[in-house]
């Protein structure tokens, strides 16, 4: 909470502006494009990152696919992740989130702008909904964030267990998988300091449909967790 106040104070000018024009774009998100929308989430973050003393360390950018229609599967450390994502991804994505995040005020705005997906984890049938969903998107061209984790991890850069069922929307798409290891995103956010932070993004290399599509889908999530851990353990020292 002490670094969101910060990163609101030291752009007290640009602040109304901007939470003027990113609920506009909230309610009316078809008037824009995907792009228009990223951009405008991109410029948020990086004032908000400089404000609030954060430094995202991006690596393995050249790992993304060129080509859209990917899903980017990243380790769940906390409320920060996906703007650590946000402001180093050249390519427009968006989420399948809980659907508790649609209760916090700027995160649901930002939601609304990346059109995601909101899942009830108590619902198997609107689950199952989601899937097909967000399959038929990728198959379009659309890149999709989703948490394997379904939850934050209460250990810091420990993850925790990766669900095989979140990637069954990529094995139905046949896209690629991207894993994408992340480390100290829990700082920011989620804990009570304002001190410098420096959080790694590390884009790794993707699995595609012909190294995989022989796999159950827990194996394809132990592997994908395996990559994760391997790059954390070899960046920290934890």
């Amino acid at each position: 909470m002490k670094r969101i106040i910060m990163m609101v104070l030291r752009n007290i000018l640009l602040v109304p502006y901007m939470w003027i024009k990113l609920c506009y774009h909230a309610s009316h998100v078809d008037k824009y494009t995907e792009e228009e929308h990223y951009e405008m989430l991109r410029f948020i973050t990086r004032r908000a990152n400089i404000g609030g003393n954060v430094t995202v360390d991006v690596h393995g950018q050249e790992n993304i696919p060129d080509q859209d229609g990917f899903m980017f599967y990243p380790n769940h450390q906390g409320l920060y992740d996906v703007l650590a994502i946000l402001d180093v991804c050249p390519h427009p994505f968006s989420v399948v989130a809980k659907k508790e995040v649609q209760n916090i005020q700027f995160l649901k705005q930002v939601i609304a702008c990346m059109r995601a997906y909101l899942l009830d984890r108590d619902d198997v049938r609107q689950a199952m909904q989601v899937i097909i969903d967000v399959t038929k998107e990728v198959k379009n061209g659309r890149n999709y964030l989703i948490f394997a984790e379904g939850t934050r991890s209460k250990n810091g850069n420990h993850p925790g267990e990766f669900k095989g069922g979140s990637f069954k929307a990529a094995t139905k798409a046949q896209c690629p998988i991207v894993p994408v290891a992340l480390i100290d995103s829990f700082k920011p956010f989620d804990t009570n300091t304002i001190k410098p932070v420096t959080v790694q993004v590390h884009f790794l290399n993707p699995l595609y449909y012909e190294e995989y599509k022989d796999m159950k889908t827990n194996q394809i999530a132990a592997e994908v967790k395996r990559r994760i851990e391997e790059v954390i353990h070899a960046n920290t020292s934890d």
